[in-house]
């Protein structure tokens, strides 16, 4: 029972791992899964069949979210591109409460704490929002966009707050992201450097941030915090680079509908959060 319970929490966290506006970590940590996977990733070998017999179930769960719903929202964002984009903004919104209350759950924020938060604000800001000569649409893969694809869209799970859709879009790389998800277009050319970057962000990220959070837990989660809104505002932008245009017709209206039912839905979905205890 509990291993089907674990398989159906991976599934929603698969979800969120697909869908912009939503992060797998932050659904773990409402689930109250995060610091027990995290552990669990870390020293995966030191105790490797309690570790491996816990995690499977949310793994197999997360792959299943995942290759269902990234089809659905390859047809939404091709079909209807604004009133998709404005109810995932909604959903990133409603988190950012339950983020920030994470973010202080070691106690208050103290002056460091917000400065951290602001040069990561800045910094994401700069490069993922405001600066579209950086990362331009990627339309084909070589190994290393491949690993690259693999390694930031696994990041998601792994680093609370991490959007790995907001964070795959600002790259460039959403859609390609959404190909390889949805299976539509196999090549093992681009699916072993991409499972080498997913396993490459598992065994390094989890053992970074496990650490980062047990040492130093406030400021790194002000550093995440910061970075989160930051890239908030990718999730607005075209294929193109540019912001979406929100025009006065019925598909803005319904699209601000949809955002405003995001926010409502994801802001009492994290009131819901279950606490853990950080070994």
């Amino acid at each position: 029972m509990e291993s089907l319970i674990l398989f159906l929490k991976g599934i929603i966290v698969g979800i969120g791992g697909i869908s912009p506006g939503l992060s797998g970590s932050v659904l773990l940590v409402i689930l109250g899964l995060y610091h027990k996977v995290i552990d669990s990733l870390a020293n995966l070998f030191k105790n490797f069949k309690k570790n491996i017999l816990f995690f499977l179930p949310i793994g197999i769960g997360m792959l299943i979210g995942v290759v269902l719903f990234s089809r659905l929202i390859n047809f939404t964002l091709e079909k209807f591109e604004l009133q998709t984009r404005l109810a995932f903004l909604g959903l990133i919104i409603g988190t950012i409460p339950m983020f920030y209350k994470e973010t202080k759950k070691e106690g208050k924020l103290k002056p460091l704490h917000y400065i951290l938060l602001l040069i990561a604000f800045i910094i994401g800001s700069y490069i993922f929002t405001f600066n579209n000569t950086f990362f331009k649409p990627v339309t084909t893969l070589n190994f290393f966009k491949a690993f690259l694809l693999g390694f930031v869209g696994m990041s998601a799970t792994i680093v609370p707050g991490i959007d790995g859709a907001a964070t795959l879009s600002a790259l460039g790389l959403y859609e390609q992201w959404l190909i390889l998800t949805s299976l539509s277009s196999f090549s093992f050319n681009i699916y072993i450097p991409a499972a080498i970057g997913m396993l490459t962000s598992i065994f390094i990220l989890s053992r970074i941030i496990s650490f980062m959070i047990k040492k130093y837990y406030t400021a790194t989660f002000a550093v995440l915090f910061g970075f989160f809104l930051s890239i908030t505002p990718t999730i607005l932008k075209t294929t193109n680079g540019g912001f979406i245009s929100i025009k006065n017709n019925t598909g803005s209206y319904v699209g601000i509908l949809l955002l405003i039912i995001g926010l409502i839905a994801s802001y009492f979905f994290g009131k819901t959060k279950k606490e853990e205890k950080i070994n």
